[in-house]
């Protein structure tokens, strides 16, 4: 089983795509305004019962909310998962408004002050502690509230995962502690009587490759195993990451999630069951859960045609989806997923580039795009908004207004 939902698990009626049980026009007249972001509930839930089929049941499903942090969003999917990561205490307080138990949240990322690791250790979240300096200030916290938190050790591994669309892991990293460095930590944090659950690691992002994934889930196994020994109590967390890929383009091949499942399962039973019987076992998951399950609907404003070249101008941009323009990790720029949301049913007609209203050449949705001939007033959508898209755009540039976010 390899779920993509894709421009058809949305569905059409007379011409229009369908998100969420309603047609786009309506959609967008209830909203009030374009642009904006719609989350399909029900594709959401979809997903995650696909991952509980293929996962093996022991194995939690943690959410890492930097992926999609809208209120709705995390309110549905904290009755659907296990647990829920957040690297920012806004993210942190999103979550914790939930029916997500505190002891089910994770705080990760490097750079944490003082006054966050205040926050975190009194809210009664696991800290995922990305360097020395963070030990310092956790212990210091600890002593001054009399609170003793529960800490995971980041590690950064000797090794990094292939094909990963951001590396995370391996060579020198803002992430976490490099792996040498680890018994010396764990050492002086056991002798400070610090409550050091486990582990965390993850190497890369955006893999589209189960065997890439399983070789390096099978790799970060073996380095808890050898971190184990060091603690004085049995492990009771251990994150193996995420990682796990959507498609975006045309050539992608979707993630063989049955395999990954498969490799999980073979690690659970081989070596995680038998040697840390204790543990907890979280894969954590962003884009996974949510990419998939969202669009971009954005109006045209104007149509030009330059030198030969047709130009959709349209109301959103750059600014609300940067990934699609190509300028939020892609080294060759190539185009989302498009469609017009309003002639679904009508065949392509030539080829069109999609341009926001910024000042800058950059703003650019779509290049050279074989769409129906859209005109003004016509609605495009991007798909695979799911993750990534508001919260990781400069908003601010030029001041036009924020869009709308609606989970239906």
């Amino acid at each position: 089983m390899n779920p993509r939902p894709t421009i058809a698990a949305y569905g059409t009626v007379d011409g229009q795509l369908v998100i969420g049980g309603m047609t786009l026009e309506r959609l967008a007249t209830r909203v009030g305004s374009t642009p904006f972001f719609a989350y399909d509930r029900g594709l959401l839930t979809t997903r995650v019962e696909q991952l509980r089929s293929a996962i093996p049941a022991p194995i939690h499903l943690s959410y890492a909310v930097k992926a999609n942090p809208m209120p709705a969003v995390v309110q549905h999917l904290a009755g659907l998962v296990d647990s829920m990561d957040v690297a920012s205490t806004g993210e942190m307080a999103t979550v914790l408004d939930t029916v997500m138990p505190a002891g089910r949240v994770s705080f990760a990322g490097p750079g944490k002050t003082e006054a966050e690791i205040e926050m975190a250790v009194a809210a009664g979240v696991t800290i995922v502690m990305e360097s020395v300096t963070e030990a310092e200030r956790i212990m210091k916290t600890a002593e001054r509230l009399g609170i003793c938190p529960a800490v995971a050790v980041r590690v950064n591994p000797d090794f990094h995962v292939k094909g990963s669309g951001m590396r995370m892991g391996g060579g020198p990293q803002q992430f976490g502690i490099d792996v040498e460095q680890v018994p010396d930590v764990l050492a002086r944090l056991v002798a400070a009587e610090v409550n050091v659950v486990g582990f965390h690691v993850f190497a890369g992002s955006q893999n589209l490759d189960a065997e890439v994934l399983g070789e390096a889930q099978r790799r970060t196994v073996d380095l808890i195993l050898a971190l184990a020994g060091r603690l004085p109590t049995p492990i009771r967390y251990v994150n193996l990451g995420g990682g796990f890929g959507i498609p975006y383009f045309e050539r992608d091949i979707p993630l063989d999630l049955n395999a990954v499942g498969t490799n999980l399962a073979d690690l659970m039973a081989d070596r995680i069951v038998p040697n840390l019987p204790e543990a907890r076992v979280v894969i954590e998951l962003g884009r996974y859960i949510v990419g998939e399950c969202g669009i971009y609907v954005t109006r045209v404003v104007d149509r030009k045609r330059s030198r030969g070249r047709d130009y959709l101008v349209v109301d959103g941009g750059m600014h609300h989806q940067l990934a699609a323009s190509g300028n939020l990790g892609q080294v060759i720029r190539r185009n989302y997923p498009m469609a017009v949301g309003n002639r679904m049913n009508e065949a392509t007609d030539g080829t069109v580039t999609v341009v926001g209203r910024l000042c800058t050449p950059l703003d650019l949705l779509g290049d050279q795009v074989e769409l129906p001939n859209a005109g003004i007033g016509d609605l495009i959508v991007l798909f695979q908004a799911g993750a990534y898209g508001l919260t990781a755009s400069p908003t601010a540039f030029l001041g036009h207004p924020r869009p709308a976010e609606v989970l239906v």
